[in-house]
């Protein structure tokens, strides 16, 4: 009998341990996607994404540091490549925190409207006009700089900045109720 109650009990936890699993998985929109170990909800805008993700802390604190965040929470839509920690990283020694000084706003401004680009380029329509440009598209920033987008491989796109420095999306279509995010590898640099 008390064998009997266990194999119910342990039943049953499974079931219940299942079933939150099935829930939590629902609830997950099909467009959502992992990054930085959590989860983007495309319900959500840029801004309130990006603080969840333990990959973007520094791109979130130039952000506000620039004073984007409530241009970044607004309607859009936007297109943003979002540089991860280690981009930052690997700038040369002192950039970063030579950028977040107050009277380097300006600059900081410049660098991170450099990567974002109006409107909601997906994956395919990047693709699309890479093709449509004979092996490469020219993305206006809102900075007013360019980035050139072209393919390495059949489904790799690397983007090349304007001192012809080159970053690869890791992360494609992260779906925001504001446009959408493709995570990059490199930090993006203007002239």
């Amino acid at each position: 009998m008390k064998k009997n109650l266990l194999s119910l009990a342990v039943v049953a936890l499974l079931g219940a341990a299942t079933a939150t699993s099935a829930t939590a998985q629902a609830k997950m929109a099909p467009n959502t996607v992992m990054v930085g170990g959590e989860a983007m909800y495309a319900n959500k805008n840029i801004v309130e994404n990006a603080v969840n993700s333990k990959d973007h802390t520094t791109l979130v604190a130039a952000v506000k540091a620039a004073g984007l965040v409530a241009t970044l929470q607004s309607k859009g839509p936007f297109t943003v490549f979002a540089p991860v920690n280690d981009a930052f990283e690997n700038l040369p020694a002192g950039t970063v925190e030579t950028l977040l000084k107050p009277e380097n706003k300006a600059t900081l401004t410049k660098v991170l409207t450099y990567h974002v680009v109006a409107g909601n380029l997906t994956a395919d329509k990047i693709m699309a006009a890479i093709k449509a440009g004979k092996g490469t598209a020219t993305l206006t920033t809102v900075s007013g700089g360019k980035l050139t987008a072209m393919m390495n491989g059949a489904k790799n796109v690397v983007l090349t900045d304007e001192s012809g420095n080159t970053a690869c999306i890791s992360t494609y279509d992260v779906t925001q109720s504001n446009g959408v995010i493709h995570v990059i590898d490199k930090v993006m640099l203007p002239k």
